[in-house]
């Protein structure tokens, strides 16, 4: 059975569709690469275009979604397995667990919550599996400079920045998770006088 690859992205149909064929490429890539889809199982926005891709390449994909979301007709029923949860940190604990590596296309506040979760625990050494930023078109830039001002106040380590991967391009995401495989956490918390 190949991996899974967890990807957190938008919903919205209402987004410039670059993003949406961004999406598509990632779906179509992953399974030639030999992954399948464990997603928030929705069927609109980025969410939708990956799932359909993934499916029309051949490969599996696995939906997570909380109730509320399925009674107002969101899901991808053509998902391979949809599986229904009440809350949406049941979700994410099931996604989680269910991946061997993360990635985040651009999103609103889903997203960064889902993705900036991983980061956590990843830091807490609880999650050692690899983790990439699709930053197409420079959009997760602010964040990124965000983490260096938390590296230069010592809101972190070094060795943090380590503990996720960013790439501007599909095939990218790719090479990154490789690459991000063996990157291990040191302890959180600086030694105190």
């Amino acid at each position: 059975m190949a991996r899974l690859l967890c990807v957190y992205c938008s919903s919205s149909d209402r987004i410039d569709p670059k993003y949406a064929q961004a999406a598509t490429a990632l779906g179509t890539e992953m399974v030639r690469q030999g992954w399948d889809l464990v997603y928030g199982g929705g069927k609109t926005g980025l969410m939708g275009a990956t799932a359909r891709a993934v499916k029309a390449a051949g490969g599996r994909v696995v939906g997570v979604i909380p109730e509320f979301m399925k009674a107002r007709e969101l899901a991808f029923d053509e998902a391979d397995e949809l599986v229904t949860v009440i809350t949406m940190r049941e979700r994410k604990l099931l996604m989680e667990a269910r991946a061997d590596a993360f990635v985040a296309l651009p999103g609103g506040w889903g997203t960064l919550e889902e993705i900036l979760e991983i980061l956590t625990l990843r830091q807490l050494d609880v999650v050692r599996k690899p983790c990439v930023f699709l930053n197409q078109d420079g959009f997760y830039d602010d964040l990124l400079r965000l983490f260096q001002r938390m590296l230069q106040d010592r809101f972190f380590k070094p060795s943090n920045l380590e503990l996720f991967r960013v790439t501007d391009t599909v095939p990218g995401i790719f090479r990154e998770i490789e690459a991000s495989a063996g990157a291990r956490a040191e302890t959180k918390w600086f030694e105190t006088r």
